[in-house]
């Protein structure tokens, strides 16, 4: 009997699934924005790799079979962000960029060495208490400036600091 109730395959099976076909995921800039809505600071992820290699990340995470892409934002800001963040995701679920990604370097700017994968990448405001869980370390929020800043953005593998970039530009944000 195969169980569909929660989404999710094994591990085997999510190996295989990698191998032959491209995953979707959701990706989520957190930012604090000011009362006229400009971006005044951006949360980092702190997290160590499998490899024990410590880098900075975004909210990141895959969509589930039968689950809304608005589901799955809110539930991988929770798990990252905490339950008390209050992201306020965007009332139109139109990402502000499709990121690829390619087992294979230098095809985009993002590298997964796992699989093929594309991100449908999101800003999300937090305006609440935000306290990471799960495997990330710590949460940093960054001046637009600092986040951009070449010692940040060398702490960002796989292409987060293009998909940070992008963001910043994408929010107006004059860098």
């Amino acid at each position: 009997m195969t169980e569909t109730t929660p989404g999710w395959l094994s591990s085997d099976d999510l190996e295989q699934a990698r191998a032959q076909m491209p995953i979707l995921y959701v990706e989520a800039v957190p930012v604090r924005v000011d009362d006229s809505g400009e971006v005044t600071s951006v949360g980092l992820l702190l997290r160590i790799g499998p490899d024990g290699t410590v880098s900075r990340t975004l909210v990141s995470g895959r969509v589930l079979h039968h689950e809304r892409v608005r589901d799955a934002l809110l539930r991988h800001l929770e798990k990252d962000l905490g339950p008390v963040a209050l992201p306020r995701v965007p009332a139109s679920l139109q990402p502000f960029t499709v990121a690829e990604y390619f087992p294979t370097q230098g095809i985009t700017a993002f590298h997964d060495p796992r699989q093929h994968a594309v991100s449908l990448a999101y800003i999300v405001p937090v305006t609440g208490d935000c306290r990471p869980r799960q495997d990330a370390l710590d949460l940093v929020w960054f001046t637009p400036q600092e986040a951009v800043s070449r010692a940040v953005q060398s702490e960002m593998p796989g292409g987060h600091g293009v998909l940070l970039k992008q963001a910043l530009a994408h929010a107006g944000c004059v860098i």
